[in-house]
């Protein structure tokens, strides 16, 4: 029976494999991190680099179960098509889910970690032949999800580099996979969803809401993530700061825009709304990190991607799972305290992170191990609270 209800949308395989990867993914980094930067104890020997698998985890095993769970339910309803079939999730959600159990595990057996990867491609492969399918499939207006398709498209690239680089290849493909996986997947997917979301659930919350919608501010924040991952592979990353300017400017234009302040009358949408302003954050770091490489600096080290993917990144999660979850399984759309506290503890965790990379303590008192514990504390409250949702039938007695 309940994996029956797991099963019967969506959004529950996979926001649900989405939690169990992310406590998973964060319990492994905060043993390295308390090792490498607290010196609690002796780091972990893992079978790659320590920051690219950390990455890696992150973006193909944790962030994009989300992804997945969200366009999957939406996407096909944006352009006035029926709902996901069982036929494309159910297998979809199950590869990538078994994939993922596989490699956790090949992080300890030598050799499981490259199948894992691969059986979890599949997975994505049939995600993404669907999504293509409603992106071409209607006249309606479809900017929004023909830029998700291709983002995903990247993903699915930055995914096979990395599951060839497990295998044994050139450590290139390690390095293709991070750039691929953050700056052509994931925040592209994070911008176009707030972009074409927010505002829609803003207009139900703000007194006297306008809808602004601009399409320019998010091309531009996509062309300058585009840029970003092109600078990472050709190590150009000094002449980047113009784009990372504009875009700056763009998403901070839109958190005006968006009414950001009065977005506080609702946690449920506030939590949303500063999510989105880190990536203005994100941006104007990346700015003041180019422009002291260009001046011969040393730069701003991982702050500035820190600032998106706890600060955008895991807000946005927190966000939107709680929306999605509530509103699919036939409660009141509305913030509760505890998804509210782990909202904030996530913006400690995100100051944190940012912190350690300039401000170096020993042991339990180093920023950087802090804010891996903090954010696993967060996500692990937010995920007690809302994951039952996920095998559990409707409250309203509703199907789906």
């Amino acid at each position: 029976m309940i994996w029956r209800t797991v099963l019967a949308a969506p959004h529950r395989p996979l926001f649900l494999a989405g939690i169990v990867q992310a406590l998973v993914a964060m319990g492994i980094w905060l043993i390295d991190v308390g090792g490498r930067y607290a010196g609690l104890w002796q780091a972990p020997v893992l079978p790659l680099p320590p920051p690219w698998l950390h990455a890696s985890m992150l973006l193909f095993g944790v962030f994009a179960f989300f992804v997945f769970g969200f366009i999957l339910t939406a996407g096909p309803r944006w352009q006035g098509m029926p709902d996901t079939p069982p036929g494309v999730f159910r297998p979809a959600g199950l590869l990538m889910a078994a994939g993922w159990f596989i490699a956790d595990i090949g992080l300890m057996v030598p050799g499981l970690l490259g199948p894992g990867l691969a059986l979890a491609m599949a997975g994505w492969a049939v995600a993404l032949r669907f999504i293509w399918r409603v992106a071409l499939g209607t006249d309606q207006e479809r900017r929004h999800i023909l830029l998700m398709a291709t983002a995903l498209t990247l993903g699915l690239g930055g995914l096979s580099c990395l599951a060839v680089f497990a295998a044994g290849g050139p450590p290139v493909l390690g390095a293709a996979a991070v750039a691929l996986g953050l700056w052509g997947f994931l925040l592209p997917a994070f911008a176009i969803v707030i972009h074409r979301m927010l505002p829609f659930f803003s207009s139900g919350a703000i007194r006297g809401y306008v809808v602004h919608r601009p399409f320019w501010a998010l091309a531009v924040v996509l062309a300058a993530s585009g840029l970003h991952g092109i600078a990472a592979l050709a190590d150009a990353a000094t002449w980047i700061w113009p784009a990372d300017l504009a875009a700056a400017v763009a998403a901070l234009r839109l958190t005006w825009l968006w009414r950001l302040r009065e977005s506080f009358a609702a946690r449920i949408v506030a939590v949303l709304h500063v999510g989105f302003a880190w990536c203005g954050i994100g941006f104007a770091l990346l700015t003041i990190h180019g422009l002291l490489l260009w001046a011969g600096g040393t730069g701003l080290g991982q702050a500035p991607v820190h600032a998106l993917t706890i600060g955008f990144f895991s807000s946005t999660v927190v966000g939107m799972g709680s929306r999605v979850t509530l509103g699919h399984s036939g409660k009141p759309v509305a913030g509760d305290g505890v998804m509210w506290g782990a909202f904030w503890m996530l913006q400690l965790a995100a100051v944190l992170r940012i912190t350690g990379e300039f401000v170096v303590l020993p042991g339990i008192l180093s920023p950087t191990f802090l804010a891996a514990l903090l954010w696993l504390c967060a996500f692990g409250a937010w995920a007690a609270k809302y994951a039952p949702n996920l095998w559990r039938p409707r409250a309203d007695g509703r199907s789906g």
